[in-house]
């Protein structure tokens, strides 16, 4: 029996290339930070995709046209688990693409990555060289002008701005640094998310058991209070039997007296 081949659209497009998902431990924290970073920035958002090392198949029925972007946001598409990427069903390029590069992945970051985006469109290339192997400066930024990619121009700390998801890049030595241009909060890593969330607990204990004391003190003080308040009815009650004690023996006293004259 003669197999029937399958239609286009029945042609199976992998989930995995086999490669490692990163070159480094260096590369792999800043390629999740990234991830992490963007999913934060637009968790709000349900038309904003989010995704990394995830293949991107960009022609149909080619199983060769794929890429796996370190990072990637796409705008206009629901949020949701996918196995991959296929962008004639998905029908919207990602605005904004970012790779974590080394001397190794140069030739194709700068080349293939970099001529394959930009006839894509999309609008924002990002590259970061966490171990300054080959990028001077470590951080760089192309934005599409036209159909062409121009480099972006750094802030005077280096800084990079992506205008098409309002994130704000900056990095110290191997450490990527992004923030919220709108709310000027920094993103933070998950160890530094553990450490706050740690101290903001101890705040938390430290403030219940401060309020606590201020609570016994008040307690205390209405108690004290109360106290001074029953002593005081106690010395005036007493005082008022005193003055009637006295009040009756000046009247006792008034009574023998007219008896005593009267006799």
């Amino acid at each position: 029996m003669t197999a029937i081949p399958l239609e286009e659209d029945e042609i199976e497009y992998p989930d995995s290339d086999g490669e490692p998902m990163a070159e480094t431990e260096v590369h792999l924290e800043e390629m999740v930070y990234i991830r992490a970073a963007f999913k934060k920035r637009f968790q709000d958002t349900p038309d904003v995709y989010v995704a990394g090392n995830l293949l991107f198949y960009y022609e149909k029925g080619n199983r060769e046209a794929v890429v796996a972007p370190d990072g990637f946001v796409v705008k206009g598409v629901p949020k949701g688990r996918r196995r991959n990427y296929l962008l004639w069903k998905e029908g919207k390029v990602p605005c904004f693409v970012a790779e974590v590069t080394s001397y190794s992945t140069k030739r194709k970051d700068l080349g293939f990555k970099k001529d394959l985006y930009e006839r894509l469109g999309v609008a924002e290339y990002f590259l970061f060289d966490p171990l300054g192997e080959y990028l001077k400066p470590q951080l760089q930024g192309f934005r599409l002008v036209g159909r062409r990619y121009r480099p972006m121009s750094p802030g005077p700390d280096g800084s990079l701005v992506s205008t098409t998801t309002g994130v704000e890049f900056h990095h110290d030595g191997s450490l990527l640094r992004l923030t919220d241009i709108a709310t000027g909060e920094p993103f933070l890593r998950d160890e530094e998310e553990t450490a706050a969330r740690r101290q903001a607990e101890k705040r938390a204990v430290a403030e219940a058991a401060a309020r606590r004391q201020a609570e016994e003190r008040a307690a205390a003080e209405v108690a004290a209070r109360r106290q001074a308040e029953e002593r005081a009815a106690a010395e005036v009650a007493a005082r008022r039997q005193a003055e009637e004690r006295v009040r009756a023996l000046e009247e006792e006293l008034a009574r023998l007296r007219a008896a005593r004259s009267q006799g």
